[in-house]
């Protein structure tokens, strides 16, 4: 994981603050239902937060938000440790994306879907 954060361009990593990036084994059922997403369909990533663009004047000393990144479900669409590299990445890169406001409809458009 730490490779595939380390080949996020910088300039966006440098506007990401109080966010925590975990990997666990698996989606929650819990997450399943804050993602929108049943039991038969994979979930790669999820962000746990308070998009920037929602945050009010009194939004301080909180948690960080977190980034998961699903295991299992990473591995079942990839064949081989470098296609696992590229999907946390780009994984990542859509969870941030949330972080900053943009909606899952936007994401596709931008080929972050």
């Amino acid at each position: 994981m730490r490779e595939a954060v380390a080949l996020l361009p910088p300039e966006l990593v440098r506007n990401v603050h109080n966010v925590e990036i975990v990997i666990e084994r698996r989606p929650t059922a819990r997450d399943r239902k804050l993602a929108g997403i049943g039991p038969g369909r994979l979930l790669l990533g999820l962000y746990h937060g308070i998009p920037i663009t929602k945050r009010g004047e009194y939004y301080n000393l909180v948690a960080p938000d977190k980034i998961s990144i699903y295991q299992e479900h990473i591995e079942a669409i990839c064949e081989n440790d470098d296609e696992v590299r590229e999907q946390v990445r780009k994984t990542v890169l859509h969870e941030i994306g949330h972080y900053f406001g943009i909606d899952d409809d936007r994401l596709h458009e931008l080929g972050m879907g």
